[in-house]
């Protein structure tokens, strides 16, 4: 045997030793070994558990939740739910405003009190000054010819209207009626006024420019429920 052949002989060997060292440290596959874990990867069995589990937790949460009202449907009023009274349940002006706030959702009877007593103001002023465009605008037509009607005789006669506005003491809805898509609305005011006629030569011909008299006004408003005007026309006018 020559040298090489015995160099060869060892390397082979060492080759086999280090390949039966290898096998009893690692042990050999024998087709029934688990794959790798992958903490992402569940079968179904074990997905529908967890989504069980999940939501019984989710339900616990939840029932330390506080709702808010209006948070579900359930907490939203119905739809013919009623409103705080204005007058005394089963009497007309309640009936007639029930009516009226089943007509027009935005109404209520404080808010329009507010809007009537603004529009009582500026139509009082407006007719002492003349200012027949505000007039147009708050009145309907058959008592905007009336307004302008007793204007054009003041004018004509050459007198003059001086008129202050102290403030309305009271308002009060009276009457309230829905008439097919139309809705009328009846207010009492008793408001505080100073006022003074004059005449073309300067004259006190009614009234008084210092005394401050208490007047009463029953006015009517009227508006069609259906249109997208939200504003009131004055229909109709009286007194007491």
């Amino acid at each position: 045997m020559t040298g090489y052949d015995l160099i060869n002989l060892i390397f082979l060997a060492i080759a086999v030793f280090v390949f039966f060292r290898l096998r009893s440290v690692l042990g050999k596959r024998t087709g029934n070994e688990r794959p790798p874990h992958d903490p992402y990867s569940r079968n179904p069995l074990e997905r529908r558990k967890d989504d069980e589990e999940g939501a019984r937790q989710a339900d616990s949460r939840d029932d330390n939740v506080i709702r808010l009202p209006g948070s579900d449907r359930q907490d939203e009023p119905h739809e013919d739910a009623p409103r705080p009274a204005y007058a005394p349940e089963g009497s007309p002006l309640a009936n007639g405003l029930a009516q009226v706030e089943l007509a027009d959702r935005t109404f209520t009877p404080e808010s329009f009190l507010d809007g009537a007593g603004k529009a009582h103001e500026m139509i009082v002023t407006a007719f002492a000054s003349a200012d027949r465009t505000t007039l147009r605008q708050l009145l309907d037509d058959d008592v905007f010819k009336d307004f302008e009607a007793a204007i054009e005789d003041r004018e004509m006669e050459g007198r003059s209207l001086e008129q202050s506005y102290v403030g309305l003491s009271s308002a009060d809805i009276t009457a309230a009626e829905l008439d097919g898509s139309r809705a009328r609305v009846t207010v009492r005011f008793v408001s505080q006024m100073i006022s003074a006629l004059r005449a073309a030569n300067g004259d006190v011909v009614e009234g008084s420019p210092e005394a401050v008299r208490q007047v009463v006004d029953v006015w009517t408003f009227e508006r069609d429920t259906k249109s997208r005007d939200p504003n009131w026309k004055l229909v109709a006018t009286g007194g007491n």
